[in-house]
């Protein structure tokens, strides 16, 4: 069993990361919803992937699809004039949008085949093509290729999404860390001192709210004299920032889950069987409670 003062300092950095962590998160969704970047990044996906990088050709035509883009109203000339920007886009809907945006005789598979042949751009060309081929003159399959084609792009797309939001991530998480002097380094020697600071944490916050804001204020962060001296204390303050900013990248829900991992742990007592068989030792006699609860369990009868 760990000792009270160390589950009282695991307890207040993983409740401090953890909140740091919502934060993040939270500042990081509303940049997202201001400046469209998921609409941003899938519409410059669709656009290499499609190698239409001016949105003149194949990606315009099919942002101009009502599967693609409802609330668009499908006249759209250029990029800039395009003012709803889907944030998903279902595989299969981008896969009729594209055939209909290939199509010169809309639901006449025969000549589809003709239609792939007379798109401009040489790659896009020789994949449907590929596709069509294998598709064997089918054209519900020719669908679900162009789907999966389409969703393979949009993965490699995810990926690329993530790690990018990683680094913004981290970015404003030693934002904040400067800004509070967050410096786990300092906190860390702070709770090992006063394992109390960190006693009014009871249980894992469900959001971020006045009451976890003012229990993460009662930890020992913020700024005592400003600017600071540039010396070598700075420097393992710079250090403890660094730490603080590099643990957001686990998430708020892998903290907030070893927060109430480690409060429940503090929160258990000693089992109760082990104080019985203190008992037990000390006395020599088998109390009756152990009698009954050993004692093998009878059938109901009737």
């Amino acid at each position: 069993m760990f000792g009270s003062s160390v589950l009282e300092l695991a307890i207040g950095l993983t409740f401090c990361y953890g909140t740091v962590a919502l934060i993040v998160a939270t500042v990081q969704e509303a940049l997202a919803a201001a400046f469209r970047l998921r609409a941003n990044t899938l519409l410059a996906g669709i656009k290499s992937m499609l190698n239409d990088p001016r949105f003149t050709a194949l990606a315009q035509m099919v942002y101009a699809h009502p599967l693609v883009n409802p609330h668009s109203n499908g006249k759209a000339v250029g990029e800039r004039e395009l003012a709803a920007r889907p944030s998903y886009i279902e595989p299969g809907y981008f896969a009729i949008a594209l055939i209909d945006s290939i199509q010169h005789v809309p639901g006449n598979f025969a000549r589809l085949g003709a239609d792939i042949d007379a798109v401009s751009d040489p790659q896009v060309r020789r994949a449907l093509q590929g596709l069509y081929a294998r598709a064997g003159g089918d054209l519900e399959r020719f669908q679900l290729l162009v789907a999966g084609w389409f969703d393979n792009a949009m993965q490699r797309l995810s990926g690329s999404y993530k790690r990018r939001q990683l680094l913004i991530s981290f970015l404003i998480s030693l934002l904040l860390a400067i800004l509070f002097n967050i410096d786990s380094i300092s906190l860390f020697r702070t709770l090992w001192q006063q394992p109390q600071l960190a006693a009014h944490i009871t249980a894992a916050p469900a959001a971020l709210d006045a009451e976890t804001l003012r229990q993460l204020w009662a930890l020992p962060i913020g700024w005592s004299s400003f600017p600071p001296l540039l010396d070598t204390a700075f420097a393992l303050q710079v250090a403890g920032w660094i730490v603080t900013a590099s643990t957001t990248l686990f998430g708020a829900p892998f903290w907030f889950d070893l927060l109430q991992r480690a409060v429940q742990l503090r929160s258990t007592g000693t089992r109760p069987d082990d104080s019985v068989q203190v008992q037990v030792a000390s006395s020599g006699a088998i109390p009756a409670a152990i009698e009954v609860r050993t004692a093998p369990a009878l059938p109901n009868q009737a």
